[in-house]
């Protein structure tokens, strides 16, 4: 770069040469020579007239000063207005929560007041002053407090209703051959090979040679086996003393231990045994002595619809 430099009085004409180095050598220095005037002259006008109490610097100082702390004020109010907008909508999904705890435990057999639960509030609506933000972190920490005690109810609930699931499907409350027809019943009757009184311990569901059979409820497998008077039987133990017989299948899906699912397909409908007929045997046994199943079916027919749902 090439700079030339007259002189109007002698008339003469002076030219400089600069390389590439030499020209950002002089804009840096340049530049830190502006920088080092302008700190000198904040030090000497601002910080110098603040103390000294020249009144146009310190009206500028306070003004400066003041507009920042109304920014940093306006700013935390902001976001306090945000958290206290948010801390509201949070009391109000709690006060939802425990009322719908109160209905859900009621259904558990938990009483609400066990589990200590917080008195109903409310009130005309008067307006206030704007919270503070030690009174929003106080009302944050009640909050939080409030929430762990309705997880621990919760908690409770979940595990009692879990308790009552379990002990439900574990009762044969399920038709073991959907949509069959009814062929005898419990009780006594006149027996269809010899021809004389006879009690039947069971109930007889026709259908056809194949037919799917599904456990009538969960439970563990405590003998498979062909039986002369039952043919090839199942029988499945659900606990608390309750076992469910299926006689006379044509083919059998399980064995002695295995574990089985409500609904589970667990053989197909035959005439093996004692029989005049394809057709499904079906008894339930408490404590060894053979109950009516019809009131266990008829009691699984009387659930409602989302509970006989959620036993499937």
């Amino acid at each position: 770069m090439q700079l030339i430099i007259t002189d109007a009085w002698l008339a003469k004409s002076r030219a400089i040469h600069l390389s590439g180095a030499k020209l950002m050598l002089a804009i840096v220095g340049l530049s830190f020579c502006l920088m080092l005037l302008s700190a000198v002259l904040y030090h000497w006008v601002f910080l110098k007239g603040a103390r000294e109490g020249w009144p146009i610097v310190g009206t500028l100082v306070r003004l400066v000063v003041k507009d920042e702390f109304a920014q940093r004020d306006r700013f935390m109010r902001e976001n306090i207005d945000v958290m206290a907008r948010k801390l509201g909508e949070m009391q109000a999904k709690v006060l939802q929560l425990e009322s719908l705890g109160e209905r859900v435990s009621s259904l558990a057999g938990v009483n609400p007041a066990d589990m200590k639960m917080k008195p109903g509030q409310g009130g005309a609506l008067i307006a206030g002053r704007e919270l503070s933000l030690d009174e929003l972190q106080a009302t944050l920490a009640e909050l939080d407090q409030l929430t762990n005690q309705r997880t621990d109810l919760m908690t409770v609930i979940e595990s009692r209703l879990f308790e009552q699931r379990i002990k439900k499907m574990m009762v044969p409350t399920q038709a073991p051959v959907p949509n069959a027809s009814l062929g005898s019943i419990f009780g006594w009757r006149i027996d269809p090979i010899t021809g004389q009184s006879a009690l039947h311990t069971g109930l007889d569901f026709s259908a056809e040679t194949g037919a799917s059979i599904f456990s009538a409820a969960g439970g563990v497998v405590v003998a498979q086996e062909y039986h002369s008077q039952y043919g090839n039987m199942i029988e499945i133990d659900h606990g608390n003393g309750l076992i469910s017989r299926y006689a006379h299948s044509s083919k059998v899906f399980v064995k002695k231990g295995d574990l089985i699912k409500r609904g589970q397909k667990i053989a197909e409908v035959g005439t093996t045994g004692r029989s005049t007929g394809p057709h499904l045997h079906f008894e339930v046994l408490v404590q060894g002595v053979p109950q009516d199943p019809q009131k266990f079916l008829n009691a699984g027919r009387n659930l409602p619809a989302s509970t006989a749902l959620s036993q499937r």
